[in-house]
């Protein structure tokens, strides 16, 4: 198959989620398997050396317009991921000449409708300027939404692109795109299409758009799937999830074990494997040391994570100061809402020598904490599928999770399940919920080391390979395929 995937970010050339690992990590496998893929994302300035990706086409948006206003002229350049597969970056200093991808100082940029449905249009655009002719358009969260609005009405009787299915994956449904109609006003074929499937008031809705229009429609594990479909976890959108249940489905991330494995990763000076596991306490006394806390052997908690309400931050600060009154050292890595930041930040002077709170995203940082740390810290109110619990499997850091989406897919309560544990399960979004099972992992800690070390062999069994998870993508690409022309 020839496949066109859309993302707004590409981990290796820019990443602030684990939407752009995906994004590299799943197209890379797909051309292992032998299919033909192209990556396009937008080429924001802010994108260190783009000026050196060379130029393989232009292109001028609604080109044929009557309407001056309308026509956008863009430039395509051309990177690749690991040498292999080409990412196309559409450049556009209108829209992508930013200091950052999505806005500045937490505050999203006022266009951004307007930037990334030009994006969208620009990307299908592109491909009748260098004649790629994909059969799966690949579109990822609400940036890419309005793609398959435009593939269905724009290109229905284009002889190569009316023949392509389309498909949607849902990475955080929480983040919708609901814009005013002004912004797509580049786009004549759908400005004026209303319809309360992919409306929101007087707002037009990306993700809805693309849950409308896609042919199929994924997200990032089966639990998150089904918790769409629910007025609790729908993010308002249930009955939208409901009317395409049929084609909504889920599929759990895999994980790029050539980033994140403890044997071979390269950020860390002490590294191991399972045979060698007890060579992990080394690298936990070197962050001990770099973080100023008391060397030896105290239970060491570990987090990084977005500072918001969704990885569960506030059920987090009501008990903080409880838990380290316990002989415990709590190490916090991240950013995000100013209000959190300095709440943690607040709690983490009262405790000096118990707690370190390092306000940034460091790369090297967030592999010695998941190597380090005895247990990881991923209380999430809503987590699509979650990655950090997936490597903290890989380094025998135990996650302590809530049982939500793809947490609950991935990790296995070691109190529900002794012989087969790989993890701490809490169920309410409850701060006193939170404690107890913090104080479990603590107690198990002190008291039975030997079956501490017995968890985590069972965690580092596990794998989540793109192997596997590519072969799921396939079979959905098929189906999507097999879905008759749209009316």
């Amino acid at each position: 198959m020839n496949i066109l995937l859309l993302s707004s970010e590409v981990a290796g050339i820019i990443k602030s989620g684990g939407l752009a690992d995906v994004a590299k990590a799943l197209p890379v496998q797909l051309q292992a398997e032998g299919h033909d893929v192209r990556v396009v994302m937008p080429c924001y300035t802010c994108i260190e050396g783009y000026e050196n990706f060379p130029v393989i086409g232009q292109g001028v948006l609604n080109e044929s317009s009557s309407d001056e206003s309308i026509k956008i002229p863009y430039t395509i350049r051309k990177t690749y991921i690991n040498k292999i597969v080409e990412v196309w970056l559409i450049d556009c200093k209108r829209y992508f000449d930013r200091t950052s991808m999505y806005g500045d100082n937490n505050q999203a940029y006022g266009d951004n409708g307007e930037r990334f449905a030009f994006f969208a249009a620009a990307a299908l655009d592109a491909c009748t300027r260098v004649n790629y002719w994909f059969d799966i358009l690949h579109c990822n969260d609400w940036h890419t939404g309005i793609a398959p609005m435009l593939l269905r009405i724009k290109y229905a009787k284009d002889p190569y692109l009316s023949k392509a299915r389309s498909v949607l994956t849902i990475h955080n449904g929480a983040f919708q795109g609901a814009f005013d109609r002004s912004q797509i006003r580049m786009l004549p074929e759908i400005k004026d299409i209303y319809n309360d499937k992919i409306t929101q008031g007087s707002y037009i809705n990306f993700l809805k758009c693309g849950v409308f229009y896609a042919d199929k429609i994924n997200t990032v594990s089966p639990g998150y799937a089904k918790e769409l479909t629910t007025y609790l976890g729908g993010h308002g959108m249930t009955q939208n999830y409901l009317d395409r249940q049929q084609d909504l489905s889920g599929i759990v991330n895999g994980c790029d074990y050539s980033d994140w494995d403890p044997k071979t990763d390269q950020l860390l000076r002490i590294r191991y494997d399972l045979e060698s596991i007890d060579q992990k306490v080394l690298g936990k006394y070197l962050l001990q040391r770099k973080l100023g806390f008391e060397m030896g052997d105290t239970p060491l908690y570990g987090m990084v994570a977005r500072l918001t309400d969704q990885k569960g931050i506030g059920l987090l600060i009501p008990i903080l100061d409880r838990f380290l009154e316990h002989k415990v050292q709590v190490v916090i890595e991240g950013t995000g809402d100013p209000a959190l930041q300095n709440a943690i930040a607040e709690i983490a002077q009262r405790h000096p020598g118990k707690m370190v709170f390092q306000p940034v995203y460091n790369n090297v940082l967030a592999h010695q904490i998941e190597a380090a740390a005895d247990f990881f810290l991923m209380p999430s109110i809503f987590e699509p599928c979650g990655l950090n619990q997936i490597y903290s499997l890989a380094y025998g850091t135990l996650p302590i999770v809530r049982a939500v989406g793809g947490l609950k897919d991935t990790v296995i309560d070691y109190d529900q399940d002794k012989a087969n544990g790989t993890g701490f399960i809490f169920y309410d979004p409850n701060s006193e919920e939170l404690l107890s099972c913090l104080r479990r992992t603590l107690i198990l800690y002190l008291e039975d080391p030997n079956e501490l070390k017995r968890i985590r062999h069972n965690a580092m069994k596990v794998r989540f390979n793109w192997s596997d998870s590519c072969q799921k993508y396939i079979e959905l690409y098929k189906s999507a395929l097999k879905k008759p022309s749209w009316q």
